[in-house]
C-alpha cells in the first residue's frame, strides 16, 4: 500500500465556535494536501514522491476542476500544534479524470492514532487554451500509478 503522507497544519482560523475544525475549513485542508501531493511549482517532477507532476504555475496549460467531493466526518478535530497526517492516494485513474482519496489522521507520533475524516475528490484535467477536458498524459499516469489503491468505502452512503 503506497500512500503519500502530507503533513498539514491546522490554523487557529480553521476552528469554529465549537473549537473544532469547521467543515468548510476541512475542504481547504484537503486542498492543501492535494496540491502538495500532485502539483509542482514549475512543472518539474517532485523528486520527493514523484507524484507532483501537474504544473501549478501561473499560465500553465492545464487547469484542474473539481467535479465531485465527498467527505465523511468521523471525529471532530481540535486545535493541534503538530500537523495532521493526511494520507493521499489515487482511488481511480480515468481518461481525463482521477479520484483522489484522503484519510485525515492525528499527527504522527500521537497515540492513540485517530482517524478524523475520510474524503474523495474527483478532479478533471482541463486544457486551459480550449477549456475542454484533456486526457491524462503518459507521464502523469506513470507518476500516479504507484499511488493507486482501492478507493474509499464510505459507511454512510
Amino acid at each position: 500500500m503506497t500512500r503519500l503522507h502530507v503533513p498539514t497544519r491546522v490554523r487557529w482560523s480553521d476552528l469554529d465556535g465549537y473549537r473544532h475544525v469547521n467543515n468548510a475549513s476541512m475542504l481547504r485542508l484537503l486542498e492543501e494536501a492535494r496540491i502538495d501531493a500532485f502539483w509542482s511549482a514549475d512543472g518539474e517532477v517532485d523528486q520527493t514522491s514523484g507524484a507532483a507532476v501537474l504544473d501549478g504555475s501561473p499560465g500553465a496549460d492545464t487547469m484542474t476542476l473539481i467535479a465531485r467531493q465527498e467527505l465523511e466526518y468521523l471525529l471532530p478535530i481540535p486545535y493541534l500544534r503538530a500537523p495532521l497526517d493526511i494520507q493521499v492516494w489515487v482511488g481511480r485513474l480515468g481518461g481525463a479524470s482521477l479520484e483522489v482519496c484522503y484519510e485525515v489522521w492525528s499527527p504522527l507520533g500521537v497515540e492513540p492514532r485517530q482517524l478524523f475524516t475520510k474524503a474523495a475528490t474527483t478532479i478533471v484535467l482541463v486544457d486551459t487554451p480550449t477549456n475542454t477536458p484533456r486526457r491524462i498524459s503518459a507521464r502523469e499516469r506513470a507518476a500516479w500509478e504507484p499511488f493507486v489503491e482501492p478507493p474509499l468505502t464510505f459507511r454512510r452512503r
